[in-house]
């Protein structure tokens, strides 16, 4: 479009009138309303859910091609200005608000007029000629927003959850490997935030390793759940105003266009009106999310100080932490993810009283729950990228100030419990006390133990060890 072209305008009508729109703008008249009417966050949809709506208008435009509904021309042309749409050439065109009344009409609208308008332009016309292709009566052609749009939405949460199980098993192997980087690093367990017994730091790898491979299988299993549309249903489910042989293929259609494994939904009216598939996949993102929270915040206290601090690990220095401090390294990626994590916890009540207020035969907020999914999934993807690469990749032990914590720590005597029995070890907790010394040495100091049996005790074979033997109850027990 010229420099020109840009500043001068064409008239469109509808059933309220008349409304100028710019001549270079691919969208129309319904756009220019929402646009007016919606004025509330300044943000797009989805770059994911403008694809998956760019494919599923290209699904509809096929079967209806195929059928005979479309005339060969139109149909041809509107297919080329889906796969437009789809390849991403047009989302500066894609303008209407996420949050928005008529449960996603808008959007809808917003998506035929730019088809149509593209697909003037491929005939040889100029934008708002909808004599040549009409934004209803054949981009819209058997459909409604009600079967298109959560369609769409199912499509693209289902791209995004494979990004993001990709992203989990990446952080899951990584979180592997420093697991078996730090096995042999003994240190001091803790319990409410206080000394508790001795562990290698690769069992706490190793644990935050096992809490994400099961998210890992959530989001694999949870999108079963988004693979049944209801596409063909029209506007509550029942087909009406579309063909049955229409109904029968689209779906399957979609399936050879997308690469995703959709079919459609036994009942239509079940899945057009209720939205509890992206509650539960919502609860498994919050489920993650709770992960990422606690591991990312183990790591923050881990790596506390690093002079007055745990400081039992290093993490990467991304960036200076301060303005005044000089010096300062703040662990900076642990804290973006928690933030997110928190931002997906809000975002799962919020779809959740989305998907609860559907009310009869649709769910008329739709579009908030829309908005929140994606964002939450697209927030994980990254988030979890940034983690594995960002941060527990470059993660190193302190396996000096581990063992001096061990060493000082009275944690030792839990491992003492079983050989010497609980007041024997409470004793000699206090005998330290008043000595001064170490654990270590006050067992050595009493004959109770010599240095090398201590050392065995502390030995990660013997901590990763499944409990103990009466040999080496025994064994302790005729000191």
């Amino acid at each position: 479009m010229s420099e020109a072209g840009k500043n001068t305008f064409r008239i469109e009508k509808d059933a309220l009138g008349e409304m100028e729109i710019p001549d270079h703008a691919y969208y129309g008249i319904h756009t220019r309303r929402a646009m007016l009417n919606f004025p509330l966050s300044g943000l797009r949809i989805h770059e994911r859910f403008i694809y998956a709506f760019g494919q599923v208008k290209e699904a509809c435009a096929a079967v209806n091609l195929k059928l005979g509904f479309l005339d060969e021309s139109i149909g041809r042309a509107v297919l080329t200005a889906c796969r437009d749409v789809s390849s991403g050439k047009f989302n500066s065109d894609i303008v209407v608000d996420p949050y928005q009344g008529g449960a996603g009409t808008s959007t809808n609208m917003n998506f035929n007029e730019v088809i149509a308008n593209r697909a003037i332009e491929i005939l040889g016309g100029k934008p708002g000629d909808y004599g040549k292709v009409h934004p209803v009566d054949h981009v819209n052609m058997h459909q409604s927003t009600n079967d298109v749009y959560p369609t769409a939405l199912k499509v693209a949460a289902f791209s995004l959850l494979v990004d993001l199980e990709k992203e989990i098993t990446n952080l899951q192997e990584e979180l592997q490997r420093k697991e078996a980087e730090f096995s042999q690093v003994v240190k001091v367990g803790r319990t409410q935030l206080m000394d508790a017994v001795p562990m290698t730091l690769g069992m706490s790898f190793g644990a935050f390793a096992d809490a994400v491979a099961r998210d890992r299988w959530r989001i694999f299993k949870c999108r079963e759940r988004i693979k049944k549309v209801n596409l063909g249903g029209t506007a509550v489910g029942t087909g009406l105003g579309a063909p049955r042989d229409y109904i029968l293929q689209v779906a399957g259609e979609l399936k050879k266009i997308c690469g995703m494994p959709v079919s459609r939904a036994e009942n239509l009216i079940d899945a057009t009106q209720n939205s509890d598939s992206f509650v539960e996949i919502s609860g498994m993102l919050k489920s993650y999310a709770t992960n990422l929270m606690k591991i990312s915040n183990d790591m923050r206290l881990l790596a506390s100080g690093p002079a007055t601090g745990l400081a039992e690990i290093k993490l990467p220095a991304r960036q200076c932490g301060s303005s005044i401090m000089a010096g300062k390294i703040n662990p900076v990626i642990p804290e973006s993810v928690a933030q997110v994590a928190l931002q997906v916890m809000g975002n799962d009540q919020t779809i959740t009283l989305a998907a609860s207020m559907a009310q009869l035969e649709l769910n008329q907020f739709m579009p908030l729950l829309a908005h929140n999914l994606l964002n939450s999934l697209s927030l994980l993807v990254n988030a979890t990228r940034s983690f594995t690469k960002n941060c527990v990749e470059g993660i190193l032990a302190d396996k000096e100030r581990c063992l001096k914590y061990v060493e000082s720590s009275h944690a030792l005597g839990t491992v003492l419990v079983p050989f010497l029995g609980y007041d024997a070890v409470e004793k000699i907790v206090a005998a330290c006390r008043e000595s001064g010394r170490s654990l270590r040495d006050e067992i050595i100091f009493q004959g109770i133990a010599g240095a090398d049996e201590v050392d065995d005790l502390l030995s990660p074979k013997r901590l990763c060890k499944q409990g103990f033997t009466t040999d080496e109850v025994d064994g302790m027990g005729k000191k």
